[in-house]
């Protein structure tokens, strides 16, 4: 059984950062897509960045501003820089293998001075 925890939100001020990780456990032998999404109070859940063995994708909202990369095949990490409140949401990661999407449980992320 994959399950997928996330860490690292919380409260930041607007130009702050914050490293989001998350790390899966279970049988999980090669590279497959994780991600991240996000979902703000009354908005629909968007994704906000992905990456692949060689590739990455990001939201053009925070392009330039958050990085995705992976450890190995069960620890990736979202660093997020000058934050805004905009960015307020719960971040949520994911990871597909094959036809079958796996979800963390969340982390709340509140950018507010």
């Amino acid at each position: 059984q994959v399950q997928l925890v996330e860490s690292g939100g919380g409260l930041v001020q607007p130009g702050g950062s914050l490293r989001l990780s998350c790390a899966a456990s279970g049988n999980i032998f090669s590279f497959n897509t994780m991600g991240w999404y996000r979902q703000a109070p009354g908005k629909e859940r968007e994704l906000v960045a992905s990456i692949t063995s060689g590739s990455t994708n990001y939201a053009d909202s925070i392009k330039g501003r958050f990085a995705i990369s992976r450890y190995n095949v069960k620890t990736m990490y979202l660093q997020m820089n000058s934050l805004n409140t905009e960015d307020t949401a719960v971040y949520y990661c994911y990871l597909k293998i094959d036809r079958t999407i796996y979800w963390g449980q969340g982390t709340q992320v509140t950018v507010s001075s």
